[in-house]
């Protein structure tokens, strides 16, 4: 009975830990990418604003795999369209159990881990929104 307990618990741990972290990556790729439409900050300053949100992950490999510089986040600048998009993506490790699954079904790369990626967009200019900053400041002459 004790070892069927455990290989449940097992089981239901990898979930939560994946979600976790899923979470921490979204809300870390969210703030960045709402930063850069008010900032002039330079990428190297964002994505070091990125990994201090990424701190709040633990460092093992069931949380995150490869230390604190090992996420690899993209940033896109706002164009024309207005919008600014991060992707950060890592490597997690599964547990031996759900581990065995991964690399049956092809989910993992070489080494055994399992790539967690977000992305995110952030539309700093709503549609519905007309005119620009120089007709703005007619308005109020």
């Amino acid at each position: 009975m004790l070892p069927t307990f455990l290989t449940l618990i097992l089981l239901a741990l990898q979930p939560v830990c994946l979600l976790y972290t899923r979470a921490v990556m979204e809300s870390a790729a969210a703030e960045t990418a709402r930063l850069m439409t008010t900032t002039t900050a330079e990428d190297d300053d964002l994505k070091e604003f990125t990994r201090r949100r990424l701190a709040a992950v633990p460092n093992v490999s069931i949380f995150h795999a490869g230390g604190p510089l090992s996420w690899d986040i993209e940033l896109g600048r706002a164009g024309a369209g207005g919008v600014s998009s991060v992707s950060v993506s890592g490597e997690v490790k599964p547990l031996p159990v759900i581990g065995a699954f991964a690399q049956a079904m092809g989910g993992t790369a070489e080494v055994g881990y399992v790539e967690l990626k977000v992305d995110v967009s952030y539309q700093s200019r709503p549609e519905w929104l007309e005119g620009d900053y120089d007709s703005w400041i007619v308005a109020w002459d």
